[in-house]
């Protein structure tokens, strides 16, 4: 179980966050804050996996709340979800220590999909943010990932790989590679024992690890 606190300066906001987050079982929201600084103090009382940290809200602003939680907390992962792009609010995210970096114009899925990455030990960006971050980030993990050895994949395999990084259900897999949902099942169960794999979380961060996606 992943346990989520969620820190937004707007009420509605922080309601609809839990809603999405709730439609995971694997996700629980253990905690609730309108600024850095409660964000903190949830993370005192809950000790949760993960916070997802709006950055700009009154008092103590998302920058204030990662910098006091990685303090203290190193364990923590944050992830920042917020409306803004621009690069100086990217920077002082990304210097402040967040772990990864989404926009809240994602889809549903993609946030879930974020969190789990991010606590699985991935860094995460949108696809428009910090063009820089993330290519300095790529690079860093092909250098790792060149000195990783990979099983023999088939095509189909590498497929299924690349559909559950991007955190596509099996029937949404089996719509868009042609085949029953009963095969992509048993070829993701495939994969999990030739990859020693526990689980569709670990089979992402490996094909995204391994640049496979």
């Amino acid at each position: 179980m992943i346990h989520v606190v969620i820190a937004d300066d707007i009420q509605i906001l922080r309601q609809g966050l839990k809603a999405i987050l709730s439609q995971d079982s694997g996700i629980q929201v253990t905690g609730m804050a309108s600024n850095g600084k409660e964000a903190y103090q949830c993370c005192k009382e809950e000790t949760p996996d993960v916070v997802l940290m709006d950055m700009r809200m009154p008092e103590f602003d998302g920058s204030w709340g990662i910098r006091a939680i990685k303090n203290d907390f190193p364990q923590v992962k944050i992830l920042v979800l917020t409306t803004f792009d621009d690069p100086d609010t990217v920077n002082a995210a990304m210097r402040s220590g967040a772990d990864g970096y989404i926009l809240k114009e994602m889809e549903d899925e993609q946030v879930i999909w974020s969190v789990k990455m991010v606590c699985a030990g991935m860094q995460v960006f949108d696809g428009g943010v910090s063009q820089g971050f993330w290519q300095q980030a790529a690079a860093a993990g092909k250098k790792e990932a060149e000195a990783l050895p990979v099983p023999g994949l088939t095509d189909r395999e590498r497929d299924i790989m690349k559909c559950v990084a991007r955190g596509m259900d099996n029937k949404e897999i089996a719509a868009s590679l042609f085949l029953a949902e009963g095969t992509v099942r048993n070829n993701i169960s495939r994969l999990l024992d030739k990859l020693k794999l526990k689980d569709r979380t670990q089979l992402a961060v490996f094909t995204v690890k391994h640049h496979m996606d």
